[in-house]
C-alpha cells in the first residue's frame, strides 16, 4: 500500500486530502501544528496517522519523517497567509511566511528524499495559490511565498524527474476554507463575479486535483490552477 504524508492536514484543504487519499486505498500521515482536537478528531474518522510537526523546523521534520514508513507521496499543503500593506508587515511576519509556506517544503523534500531516491520513485505535490500566478495587493508576502513554490516546483521536478520522482503544483483560487475567513461577504461576491464559474472553490476539489497529480504517471514540473477560471 502506498504512503502519502500530507502537511498542514488537519482542516481545510489539508483534510479533504487526507479523505481523499483514505477513500483511494493510501496508508495515510499528516502533520498538523496548533489544531490538536481537530487533528485527533480526523486521525479517529479516517484511521490516519496524526503527528506534531512545525514544518518550519527542520531537525522537527527530519524526526517526524524517521518515526514514519517510507513516503511514497508528499502532498506538501501546510501554509499561513498575512493580510495587510507591505508598509505594515514587520520583518518577523515575513520570516514566518517564508519559513513555513517555502522553507516548509525544502525540510520536508530534504526528508522524504533519501527513501524516493533509494526506490527510484516518488510524487511531491506542492499547494501553491493563484496569487503566486499573479500576485494580490495587501497580500504581497504570501503571494510571494506561492510564486517561490511554483519555481521551486519547476526546479525540482528537473532536478528529480531523472531519479523516477514527479515533482506538481496545485494554485488554487478562492475556496472556501478558514484562510479566507477575514474577506467580507461583499469581497466573496466580487471573488465569485469574476471567476467564470459564479462560485468558491470546494476544499474537496483541491483535494480531487491533488489526488490526480500524485497518481499522473506521465505528469511532472506543472503548476495546475483550481481558480474556476479565475485566471
Amino acid at each position: 500500500m502506498a504512503h502519502v504524508l500530507i502537511t498542514g492536514g488537519s482542516r481545510g484543504i489539508g483534510a479533504a486530502t487526507v479523505r481523499a487519499f483514505i477513500r483511494a486505498g493510501y496508508a495515510v500521515s499528516f502533520f498538523y501544528e496548533k489544531q490538536e482536537a481537530a487533528a485527533a478528531a480526523l486521525a479517529a474518522e479516517t484511521g490516519a496517522r496524526a503527528l506534531r510537526c512545525d514544518v518550519a523546523d527542520s531537525e522537527a521534520v527530519l524526526r517526524a519523517v524517521e518515526t514514519l514508513p517510507p513516503v511514497d507521496v508528499l502532498v506538501n499543503n501546510a501554509g499561513i497567509s498575512h493580510v495587510g500593506l507591505i508598509s505594515q508587515i514587520t520583518p518577523a511576519e515575513w520570516d514566518r511566511l517564508f519559513a513555513v509556506n517555502v522553507k516548509g517544503v525544502y525540510n520536508t523534500v530534504r526528508a522524504v528524499l533519501p527513501a524516493m531516491l533509494q526506490k527510484q520513485a516518488g510524487a511531491i505535490v506542492n499547494l501553491s495559490s493563484m496569487w503566486g500566478q499573479a500576485g494580490a495587493s495587501c497580500e504581497a508576502a504570501y503571494s510571494a511565498t506561492k510564486g517561490a513554490v511554483i519555481a521551486l516546483t519547476q526546479a525540482l521536478a528537473r532536478e528529480l524527474g531523472p531519479s523516477g520522482i514527479r515533482v506538481n503544483a496545485v494554485s488554487p483560487g478562492m475556496i472556501d476554507t478558514e484562510m479566507n475567513a477575514h474577506l467580507s461577504m461583499e469581497d466573496r461576491a466580487v471573488l465569485a463575479e469574476d471567476t467564470p464559474l459564479g462560485r468558491a472553490g470546494t476544499p474537496e476539489e483541491v483535494a480531487d486535483a491533488i489526488l490526480y497529480l500524485a497518481r499522473a504517471s506521465f505528469i511532472t514540473g506543472q503548476n495546475l490552477p483550481v481558480n474556476g477560471g479565475y485566471l
